[in-house]
């Protein structure tokens, strides 16, 4: 793309420069990172909470940049000959020159959207599974991975930068695809990261206590979460646009979504789409939903009560694209959950284990109702183990909470190491067993994960429940700045079959 095509869309910006030549130059890449520029590349210069792109512009200059954008012109070095776009918001012009720059990719796929504290991998899986179930390639972006039939690539982060972003939309629709299941992160609402992309569908699963360090409060948590249901349905060229919305929640409830989006709610409680379960066991889970106009019944082979919200989340998303809620659950039928979301450890051994992301309060709170629930329902003395730790360098107020949740929900509880990155993880271990109730003495306190897990396994009885809780799919542990392989699925497997 030429660089006048890609920036005729902010038409009224004028450049220091009207040399043709530049105007009808190839551009090959856009970039925020002064070490990625080459040459004919533009740089968009991003302030940051670290470090503030206006000081890297003499780096991207010398490697080639042909156009910067920033936000003080004061900034460039005296002789550059070039493109300089002066905007008020440089992440904003990133956004959409992202866009642009890949040709709108979002307008082409039906567009998934998800947002909440938790649940938003499992719904992209879920909807990943009925969509390809239907003969629709769906691709998928968020925390595990990026992926669309056999390609898979690496995640950084929940949302990827919006570069990545349109980037590996482009990739979809190169591959086949046919529509694309986004997690879209409170920091990623905030930073304008997917601004551009044109939802059909987006999906709100709940908001509890999680990064408050970044957003100092839950009103600015959940006004980053509204702008997804707002700001950028919005503006969203797509026809018709739907919002499944969890009313259970009550910041759900207190939801708005912007004109002309049709909004379906979903839960227990009083909801366009009502479910019940009927019956649950560690390996499956009957349950019906009810409509204005029916009541479906299924039997699907997962557990948990977080489970099913999140299935009829996905079936109802389904459904905004044409596929009923009877094939959306006859699909998941070969559904068998999500890597690291209570996700069962395969063994010979009488000992029931299970991985889990859960890494906030209410997170741990709801696999632990779950596990307690199956227990009760199967009337088993069994105990339920859990093990877990917080990550460092992170929202420091969740530490007691999980502690106290974890002894009041558990019968018993190893307090370990998560990723500490560049806290002392014995303060941190520290810190949350003072959440731990008064004299509570079912408790093992061990910073050595790996050791932490298998006295865990140790402790356990047949036919015990051990809930590994914190980091889930994750196949690394962060020491300092280090980054380590460490899999709790593996390490408890190990220790289960040893």
């Amino acid at each position: 793309m030429k660089l006048q095509q890609l920036f005729s869309y902010f038409g009224s910006l004028e450049s220091n420069t009207t040399t043709e030549g530049i105007l009808q130059q190839e551009i090959e890449s856009i970039c925020f990172d002064a070490r990625q520029v080459k040459p004919n590349s533009v740089f968009v210069a991003l302030k940051g909470g670290a470090h503030d792109g206006h000081d890297y512009l003499e780096q991207a200059i010398t490697a080639g940049a042909v156009a910067l954008v920033v936000e003080n012109k004061s900034k460039i070095p005296e002789g550059y000959p070039y493109f300089v776009f002066e905007v008020p918001d440089t992440r904003q012009a990133l956004d959409l020159l992202a866009a642009r720059f890949y040709g709108f990719p979002s307008q082409d796929l039906f567009c998934f959207g998800v947002t909440g504290t938790n649940g938003k991998t499992s719904i992209t899986y879920i909807l990943e599974h009925i969509l390809n179930h239907q003969n629709r390639l769906t691709g998928v972006m968020g925390t595990v991975n990026h992926r669309i039939g056999e390609q898979v690539w690496e995640s950084q982060m929940t949302t990827p930068d919006a570069v990545t972003l349109q980037s590996r939309l482009k990739d979809f629709l190169d591959a086949g695809g046919k529509a694309a299941a986004l997690e879209v992160s409170s920091h990623a609402l905030e930073q304008r990261r997917a601004h551009s992309v044109h939802f059909n569908t987006v999906i709100f699963t709940n908001l509890t206590l999680d990064h408050l360090d970044y957003h100092k409060d839950m009103a600015n948590y959940f006004s980053a979460k509204q702008k997804l249901f707002t700001d950028l349905m919005w503006m969203s060229v797509k026809i018709p646009k739907f919002a499944v919305i969890n009313t259970d929640d009550p910041y759900g409830r207190r939801l708005r979504v912007a004109e002309e989006v049709i909004a379906w709610t979903y839960g227990k409680d009083e909801a366009d789409f009502q479910f019940r379960i009927l019956n649950m066991s560690f390996t499956e889970t009957e349950f019906q939903v009810r409509t204005a106009v029916e009541t479906i019944k299924a039997v699907l082979p997962v557990s948990g009560e977080h489970t099913i919200y999140n299935i009829v989340a996905s079936a109802v998303a389904a459904l905004s694209c044409g596929i009923s809620l009877e094939k959306s659950f006859e699909a998941l039928k070969s559904f068998h959950g999500v890597p690291g979301r209570l996700q069962r450890v395969d063994s010979l051994s009488s000992k029931t284990v299970f991985v889990d992301y859960a890494h906030t309060p209410d997170a741990l709170e709801n696999v632990l109702k779950a596990l307690q629930s199956v227990r009760k329902n199967s009337k088993l003395n069994n105990k339920i183990i859990t093990v877990f730790g917080c990550g460092g360098d992170r929202d420091r107020s969740k530490r007691p909470l999980m502690a106290a949740i974890a002894a009041k929900m558990s019968d018993f509880v190893v307090v370990t190491s998560d990723n500490p990155r560049t806290e002392d993880p014995q303060a941190i271990v520290d810190e949350v067993v003072k959440g731990l109730p008064p004299n509570f003495s079912h408790v093992i306190v061990e910073v050595d994960r790996d050791l932490a897990i298998k006295k865990a396994i140790e402790q356990a009885a047949d036919d015990d429940v051990i809930l590994i809780a914190g980091k889930g799919h994750e196949d690394y542990q962060i020491i300092g700045t280090e980054k380590r392989h460490f899999s709790d699925f593996e390490v408890a497997r190990n220790h289960l079959n040893n």
